[in-house]
């Protein structure tokens, strides 16, 4: 991905990426060969050269295609209603898991409000095969909203994911720009729902940095999700995929980046990673690992 940067500023030095290594471009051609998408790629995310060198993946599941048009996402947004689900994607995956060696899959995906459980199934189905593997692999899921729909939420619980995750992304003023078909007191609400109905399941969001946001908006939406009980909280700096996505604002300097994590802490998060390079899935594992010693 080549960032669009803000009108007379030069990109970043933490944004200097790694050359992909040989490990990288197998993995590339093993994906590509296998037909299995990873939000790595798709969403060009700025971590991909080390995250695949240490063999860190994010599948994503249920197509390559979103029904929304959020206006900071990379993903492929679909142009027409008839959109097809390949049953076969989670063995696909199970496969691939295996084959690295994974012992903590991420599993994301792109928002399908065409189907009827908004793909919750499908997430059940990949979680479902990864731990008849090895049921000692750990699972995360990043999952939509699915439009608020329980049943949907209950069936990715039920299948038992260590971590869910769903980001709220930005701050509630931006929504109606950056997310015309979402809706931020229904996202909180998930996670809220999450832990009502399972009060062990972990929990994870995500806010981007510099669209526009102030220091009240985003202290204002950490204290929203830890009042739902979220445990964990990644923060990164935006970076706009193309022209036509919405611009960057700011770069926010590290400064910053600390004073969020300061404050993450002192609301009672688990885990805070605040960081330009910082993504939902950035160090997942890791993240996972540590609190079970915590």
């Amino acid at each position: 991905m080549n960032p669009v940067l803000p009108k007379n500023d030069r990109l970043p030095s933490w944004f200097r990426q790694e050359i992909p290594d040989d490990k990288t471009l197998s993995l590339r051609h093993l994906f590509s060969a296998s037909a299995v998408n990873t939000v790595c790629q798709e969403a060009g995310c700025p971590n991909l050269g080390r995250c695949f060198k240490e063999g860190k993946v994010a599948f994503m599941i249920l197509g390559g295609s979103c029904t929304r048009n959020c206006r900071f996402c990379g993903v492929d947004k679909t142009e027409t209603d008839v959109l097809t689900l390949n049953k076969d994607e989670p063995e696909r995956i199970s496969q691939i898991v295996k084959l690295l060696g994974l012992k903590y899959a991420v599993i994301t995906s792109v928002t399908r409000d065409d189907l009827p459980d908004g793909g919750a199934g499908h997430f059940a189905k990949c979680i479902a095969l990864i731990r008849a593997l090895n049921s000692g692999i750990k699972v995360e899921v990043l999952i939509p909203d699915f439009q608020g729909k329980l049943a949907s939420l209950k069936c990715v619980l039920d299948s038992g994911p260590q971590v869910l995750a769903h980001n709220i992304e930005t701050v509630s003023r931006l929504y109606k720009d950056l997310r015309p078909q979402a809706d931020y007191r229904l996202s909180l609400g998930i996670l809220d729902k999450a832990k009502e109905l399972q009060p062990s399941i972990t929990t994870k969001s995500s806010i981007m940095l510099g669209l526009g946001e102030t220091e009240v908006e985003v202290t204002s939406s950490m204290e929203d999700l830890r009042e739902k009980r979220c445990d964990i909280l990644t923060l990164g700096q935006y970076l706009a995929p193309s022209p036509s996505h919405y611009p960057v604002r700011e770069f926010i300097d590290i400064g910053q980046f600390r004073k969020y994590r300061e404050i993450g802490i002192a609301l009672g998060f688990k885990a805070v990673l605040s960081g330009p390079l910082v993504r939902s899935s950035y160090n997942a594992e890791d993240i996972y690992r540590e609190l079970l010693y915590v």
